[in-house]
């Protein structure tokens, strides 16, 4: 019982905290837990769909909530040229001030430097992309694309940033741009696509949604959206990993109560003369069964005890360390994962383990209780 509410802890503390890791890197990267949109953008990224004033809207809300995680975006792809190759790329216009705090990537620029400006003629792009582009820092890149009235649209840009991700196709795939600039090149006429929020923790997105839709209410200019509407495959492969899991843990606990099963029955059928001897002297077999029972909860309540502290001691250990998993750095770079793995305890994790193995132990124990009411007392005395 220890040593599988030892596990337990330690394997769903883990497995939460990798879930925690997956959907703040994943959203804080680029998606935000929150964003203001055009009602069909979401299904359809069409440089039409547009947010007006996006800027506008984006302050007001900075003053309102009286929180600066809150930038807005614009968004369209274009034709990436240096002086050997071009790229399709999706170029990301934002607000250099604001995009850090809702954004890792400002903070992964490894070479230059991140946006400063609103209107400089500047790119940040991704090692992936620099590559492929064979530029470097100072390098000048051309972008081509439509307008947002249909016109051609182009633009002479230099590359003063290179952030390094850790996921190929992230860094493959876009640059940014200062969002002035973007509504100038593009003739967006102060529209955008995206409002972006980040609230401090995935638990107060909740809230944060409910304040942002009595704020901004939904009509035919502005929908909202929180992550699970905005990436969506990322919550299908936390449930998906959660089925193999539980299941996992279901048959670690089944285990369990066959043990504990195994371990009372044995020990009724080893007690069977001494049972038999105090019925004889008119214990009655309802008596005997709660003994069982009671055996059994006592056992119980120290595995849940010490499984629950030994399970702490060491998933707390981890959780200031970390847990490094050889062979695993290309799995965790998939969803922008560290190499090393943290596990988040919690009164959940801590508990719901040991006490479900503990509530099967009891269940286990019902039928060895149950024997003792077919028991009779002269057959209990002549067994060996």
């Amino acid at each position: 019982m220890v040593f599988s509410n030892v596990l337990l802890v330690f394997m769903m503390s883990l497995q939460f905290g990798m879930y925690g890791l997956m959907v703040d890197n994943g959203l804080k990267a680029f998606t935000g837990h929150i964003q203001i949109q055009a009602p069909a953008y979401v299904d359809d990224q069409k440089m039409r769909q547009t947010v007006p004033d996006v800027v506008t809207l984006a302050e007001s809300l900075r003053e309102q909530l009286q929180s600066d995680f809150v930038s807005a975006r614009a968004q369209t792809f274009v034709l990436a040229s240096s002086k050997d190759r071009s790229y399709g790329v999706a170029i990301i216009g934002v607000e250099p001030k604001f995009e850090p705090v809702v954004s890792s990537i400002p903070g992964l620029v490894k070479e230059g430097r991140f946006l400063k400006s609103n209107d400089a003629t500047e790119i940040v792009i991704g090692k992936t992309l620099a590559k492929n582009l064979r530029i470097g820092l100072g390098d000048e890149l051309t972008l081509l694309g439509s307008g947002l009235d249909g016109s051609f649209a182009a633009a002479v840009v230099n590359v003063v940033g290179i952030f390094d991700s850790g996921v190929e196709d992230l860094d493959r795939s876009i640059a940014e741009i200062p969002l002035g600039l973007f509504q100038d090149i593009f003739y967006m006429q102060g529209a955008g696509h995206q409002v972006v929020i980040t609230a401090p923790n995935i638990d107060l997105v909740p809230e944060l949604m409910a304040r942002v839709q009595a704020l901004v209410p939904e009509d035919e200019k502005h929908v909202i959206h929180d992550w699970n509407r905005l990436q969506p495959g990322l919550k299908q492969a936390i449930q998906a990993d959660m089925s193999s899991s539980f299941a996992m843990y279901a048959i670690l606990v089944i285990l369990v109560a066959f043990s504990v099963l195994n371990t009372q029955l044995m020990s009724v059928l080893e007690r069977t003369r001494e049972f038999g001897i105090v019925m004889a002297l008119g214990l009655k077999p309802g008596r005997l069964g709660r003994l069982v029972i009671l055996e059994t909860m006592l056992m119980g309540l120290m595995g849940v005890v010490l499984g629950a502290i030994v399970g702490a001691i060491v998933t707390y250990y981890f959780t200031v360390y970390g847990l490094s998993l050889p062979g695993m750095d290309e799995m965790a770079a998939q969803f922008n994962l560290p190499a090393r793995m943290y596990p988040q305890i919690s009164i959940a994790t801590l508990l719901a383990g040991p006490m479900i193995v503990f509530l099967f132990s009891l269940l286990a124990s019902l039928y060895p209780a149950l024997r003792l009411r077919w028991l009779h007392p002269v057959e209990a005395m002549r067994a060996a």
